[in-house]
Formats: structure tokens, sequence, C-alpha cells
């Protein structure tokens, strides 16, 4: 029996180590060497020859939500409202990207293949994702193509069900990417869309919880802010607690380790530790006057 106690105490006492190491161990900013200034990058146009970048860019509209009501046509030609993508009580990324974009939109997308590649997470399980052309003279034919080069470069199969790309008349588009705080305008001398890059995390609800900038995302982001956004309904025990460890850095515009909130965790799992000792010391006791 003692030693079955003991056995039961060093397995708690293992957990709350591994837990807190684990924390820990992530990575708490992101390397210089290959990470895009998301930042710079976010705020990026197709144009750089002139200063006038008015209403281009993305501008934060956190806790705000998104008109769910607004139709769009997927891939196969059939009229969608976009709170169909909802529906399920899953965390949604919307992308905003043009399928005959000859740059940014392209690069944000496969930025978006390589986060998903390094994730357990597959779309249509975990999450959902709803990629919208923000030019109007798209079709649907081009959402296909692009959908099927997309899956095929993500090697998921399984998440074709959970990866939708919509076109859309002029003024459903304009109002949700208004109401994305995503801008956009044409550029009659490049002959092209001038943009920002970044994709919008929204809540089960369709209220938007998380901006990641730029056209690199980390898995670890990716996982973290979805989480955030499905306030710990998805994912583990194990996933609410890294998220608990972490907190999104404004200024780094990706997530990073909170230290106060490490000591926090630390002192709860000694306490827990200690607790099991004691208690198993007063049973002990107990035990032994009886």
């Amino acid at each position: 029996m003692k030693t079955h106690r003991n056995r039961k105490l060093k397995e708690l006492f293992a957990a709350g180590l591994v837990i807190l190491m684990g924390c820990c161990a992530l990575p708490i900013v992101a390397s210089a060497d290959g990470y895009v200034n998301a930042k710079a990058v976010g705020n990026q146009t197709l144009s750089e020859k002139g200063p006038d970048t008015k209403g281009i860019g993305i501008t934060e509209k956190l806790g705000d939500s998104i008109d769910l009501n607004l139709h769009f046509s997927d891939e196969t030609g059939k009229t969608v409202r976009l709170g169909e993508f909802f529906e399920k009580k899953k965390p949604v990324i919307v992308s905003m990207a043009y399928y005959q974009c000859p740059m940014l939109c392209g690069i944000v997308l496969n930025g978006l293949v390589d986060g998903m590649k390094g994730m357990s997470w597959v779309a249509g399980k975990e999450f959902t994702l709803v990629n919208v052309s923000f030019d109007p003279r798209e079709k649907p034919t081009l959402a296909a193509t692009k959908k099927k080069n997309l899956i095929e470069a993500l090697g998921k199969p399984e998440a074709s069900s959970g990866w939708h790309f919509l076109t859309g008349e002029e003024s459903q588009i304009k109002t949700l990417a208004s109401q994305l705080g995503f801008g956009y305008r044409w550029d009659e001398n490049e002959k092209q869309f001038a943009h920002g890059a970044g994709i919008f995390v929204l809540t089960p609800e369709g209220k938007l919880s998380r901006v990641l900038y730029g056209i690199q995302y980390r898995p670890s982001d990716l996982r973290l802010s979805l989480l955030e956004a499905s306030n710990g309904k998805v994912g583990t025990i194990i996933d609410r607690i890294v998220l608990f460890c972490y907190s999104y850095n404004p200024k780094m515009r990706q997530y990073s380790v909170t230290l106060t909130r490490i000591v926090q965790l630390g002192a709860v799992v000694t306490m827990l530790i200690l607790g099991g000792f004691i208690a198993a010391s007063l049973k002990r006791d107990r035990r032994s006057s009886s």
C-alpha cells in the first residue's frame, strides 16, 4: 500500500513538472531568421511607386461581429450564407485573397498551408477555413482550381470538407472586408489590387478574436489563436494550460510566453504536490494511531 501511494505521488510530481517544463520549453519569441516583419507586411501594398496608401492595410476590430447573413458562391457555384460556416460551433479562420493575384494573395495562402502542415489539427474537424476573393469579377471555377491546388499542397485531403473558397458580388465583399478591417484598392497603374497581408480568426459566433499578420503563420500561433477563439472548447487540457502560459504580444504580433503566468502555474503545481504529500502523511498517521 505504501509503495502504491509513493508511486502515485511520484506520478503527480512528474505530471506537474512536465506541464511546467512544457510551457517553458515552447519558444518565447520567434527567431529573426526566416520570420517576416509582420507589421511591415501586414500593411504592404502591391504598388510601391507612390505614397498613397489610404484605405490599404489591416485595421484591427477585435470583438466586432461580422454579418453572417452575407451571401457568396462557393467553389461549386452554390449560393451560400456566410453563417453556414459557423454552424458547427468551431472557430473559423477567414482569409481575404483573390485567386488571380500575381503576388501577395498566393503567398498568404501558401503561408497558411505551411502553417497547417505543422499542426495535428485539421480543417473541418477542430476548425473551419473560409477564403473570400475580393475581386468581384472572379467566378467559382477559379475558386475550385485554387482549392484543388492548395489541398494537394497541404497533403491532407480530409481538409477539403473544412476549407471553403468563395466568390461574390462587390457589395457583399466590401461589407465583409470593412467589418474585418481589411483594406484594399484597385491599382490602375499596376492593374492589380493593393492590399495588406494577414488572416482573421473568429469565434464560433462570428466575432473577430485575433488577427495574424504577415505571410507566415507559425503552427503554434495558429493553434493558440484557434484555442483562444473557441474559449478553450477545442483541444486538450494540455492545450488550455499552454494557452494560460501564453498571451498575444501586440508588438511582436505573435504569441509569447507570459512569465508571470508561468510563475502562477508553478505555484499552483507546487501547492498541489505539497497538498498531496500532506494528505498522504495525515492519512498514514491516522492509520498508525488506529
